[in-house]
């Protein structure tokens, strides 16, 4: 299990399930490769930015989420210091915003809701009761807005609390150099 905590969570599925293969049968361990398309602490060196525009990101946390590598650099920063089910209930906020199919979108509600809002869920994020209560009225019907006030209450705790830490991080001062 400690192993998971080195991979991005994204990965972490994938491997608990073939982790689970293995197990049930050991003698299928050529079956257990996982393959990296990048390592996960570095993102990709072709979209490194500008020190001008990594410069920017100081104070718009929006402009850093919507550049692949800051977004990368933030999750890296954030899962440094074990506190990536923020950045991560955000992702899946803007992921599941994209869903067009009803059945996809309650599927993804559902699992956004376990994973993310749910008392005592794996990676809980901190919301206010009345967030919680207004998200979960949003899911007896999901829509593409289902998720909005709590993504909006976590981007501005990524804003006020992560962003700054961030900022004085040396993943951030590699990158205004």
């Amino acid at each position: 299990p400690d192993l998971l905590l080195l991979v991005p969570s994204c990965r972490a599925k994938e491997i608990k399930t073939k982790l689970g293969t293995l197990l049930q049968k050991p003698d299928s361990a050529i079956d257990f490769i996982i393959t990296y398309p990048e390592k996960p602490e570095k993102p990709p060196k072709a979209q490194k930015p500008s020190p001008e525009e990594a410069l920017q990101w100081r104070d718009s946390l929006e402009k850093l989420l919507q550049n692949p590598y800051g977004l990368t650099s933030f999750c890296s920063f954030l899962r440094s210091e074990f506190s990536e089910e923020n950045i991560e209930f955000w992702v899946a906020c803007e992921d599941y915003k994209k869903t067009k199919s009803p059945v996809k979108m309650a599927e993804k509600a559902k699992k956004i809701y376990e994973e993310f809002i749910q008392t005592e869920a794996p990676k809980e994020v901190n919301i206010d009761h009345f967030t919680k209560a207004v998200t979960m009225k949003n899911l007896v019907e999901p829509s593409p807005s289902s998720f909005d006030m709590a993504q909006k209450r976590i981007f501005a705790l990524m804003e006020k609390d992560s962003l700054p830490r961030f900022v004085r991080s040396e993943f951030y001062q590699e990158l205004i150099k």
